[in-house]
């Protein structure tokens, strides 16, 4: 089957293509507001309909909360598994919105044209170019290159409490050679990218227990330890003066990178300077003896969140506080485990409190790093078929957030994913605005149907 011709359907058929995404996106399926409930069940009927209107075998699975979507369809070669989410995030503040969020309009830029709207981006946009990929491959061919299934969740955006135990009861159907997930975008706008590495996260949240009471600080001053001042000592020791993290062990599962993927990344030519610059920032602040990728992509972190204690109000109250608190946040990568983190930063912080002091902690449970195998010759296959369609060579990229439905699908399924995403920096997700370029949207669709072709070749 020739992907030639599949690549001229797309282009083709890209207005509609757009009416199609414009209907999606008019339907309000935001999933943390319970008043648009209803709303999520329309827009998974209508991806079912979508699904169905090109040969997919597809249905609405309710769950305790938004439902899921899952569809397939059989077909030589290696099974796909594609994921993405239908629900999208709150638009408040409405007033910042030039028209309404959910009237979705193609507008042009200094930069070219873009569908505005809420969910542009993230996600639906994104989701529907490999659903316009397999329509294009289905009239062209009368069949898709391989098997694919289908997962389209409507809780993304509300921390998924659904997914987990759908995909543990559903495990056997899910199952596949390899998983697709478009929720990620081009590096600095322009360069495509395959996401291979996630770092985990490990939230501590506590709070420093001293004098029973607030103590007067011309009563007390001097004597009685004032729990702020502990609490930023200890924070304080939590990096030297190379930036590394000072907990011992904390660097005992972070592997080193392969030199192909060191290679890939120095050729990306990240301007650190702007990127820091862009936000009122000019020097790095991580390990001094590592590359401004590796510090984001690669390398943990150990973050002060927040912290808080005594009065803050206007004028002064001249106290020792009976308490100081603060948030903090590591970001995991390799195989660093986040409760033996978390133990080595509770011990570390027990052993610098004065004597009466006492520690209250409130945290939930961590999440590890997620690395794929890029060994696995789909990565290869994508990587190159990425590279022809852009017409600039694609790389192996790491992100320095964390993208959970990825560790799911290696955890439960037993499956890598490959993250291939075509927003951009500017795309204003979850903010007024929101927009998706319309060459994203269309030379993402074009990437899938190269991607599926690679990948059956392979």
């Amino acid at each position: 089957m020739s992907v030639d011709s599949v690549l001229a359907r797309i282009d083709s058929d890209l207005p509609d293509a757009i009416e199609r995404l414009k209907e999606l996106l008019r339907i309000p399926s935001i999933s943390t507001d319970p008043a648009f409930a209803d709303h999520c069940q329309t827009a998974a009927d209508w991806l079912v309909a979508d699904l169905q209107s090109i040969g997919i075998d597809a249905s609405k699975r309710q769950t305790p909360g938004h439902p899921m979507v899952v569809g397939h369809i059989d077909g030589d070669g290696p099974h796909v598994l594609f994921y993405g989410h239908y629900d999208v995030q709150p638009v408040d503040p409405l007033e910042l919105w030039d028209n309404n969020p959910f009237d979705p309009q193609v507008e042009d830029t200094p930069k070219g044209k873009v569908i505005r709207g809420r969910g542009t981006s993230d996600d639906k946009g994104q989701l529907m170019t490999f659903v316009e990929a397999c329509r294009a491959w289905k009239q062209e061919h009368g069949t898709l290159p391989c098997k694919i299934t289908f997962i389209f969740e409507g809780e993304e955006e509300s921390g998924s409490p659904s997914l987990v135990p759908f995909m543990q009861e559903n495990a056997a159907e899910l199952k596949s050679d390899v998983a697709l997930i478009c929720d990620t975008g081009l590096f600095e706008s322009k360069t495509p990218a395959i996401i291979t590495q996630l770092r985990g996260l490990l939230g501590e949240d506590f709070t420093i227990t001293g004098p029973d009471k607030d103590l007067h600080s011309g009563m007390f001053g001097g004597l009685a330890m004032n729990p702020i001042r502990v609490l930023t000592k200890i924070l304080a020791g939590l990096h030297d003066d190379n930036g590394a993290v000072t907990l011992p062990g904390f660097y005992d599962d972070v592997p080193e990178l392969s030199d192909d993927i060191r290679a890939q990344w120095q050729s990306l030519n990240f301007d650190h300077e702007t990127f820091l610059g862009d936000v009122g920032l000019k020097t790095p602040a991580g390990e001094v003896d590592r590359t401004p990728l590796e510090q984001v992509w690669s390398r943990p972190t150990c973050d002060v969140n927040g912290i808080w204690g005594g009065y803050t109000g206007d004028g002064f109250k001249t106290v020792l506080p009976s308490q100081a608190s603060a948030k903090l946040s590591f970001r995991l990568v390799g195989q660093q485990d986040p409760d033996k983190i978390r133990e080595a930063f509770r011990h570390y912080l027990e052993s610098n409190l004065p004597d009466g002091f006492t520690v209250d902690y409130r945290s939930e449970k961590g999440a590890p790093a997620s690395q794929m195998s890029t060994d696995h010759p789909a990565f290869e296959a994508a990587r190159v078929a990425l590279s022809d369609e852009w017409g600039t060579p694609a790389a192996f990229a790491g992100c320095g957030g964390s993208i959970p439905i990825a560790g799911y699908f290696k955890d439960i399924l037993g499956t890598d994913a490959m993250l291939i995403g075509f927003g951009k920096d500017d795309d204003q997700i979850h903010s007024p605005n929101e927009k998706y370029d319309v060459e994203s949207f269309h030379k993402g669709m074009r990437s899938w149907a190269r991607v599926l072709d690679a990948m059956t070749k392979g």
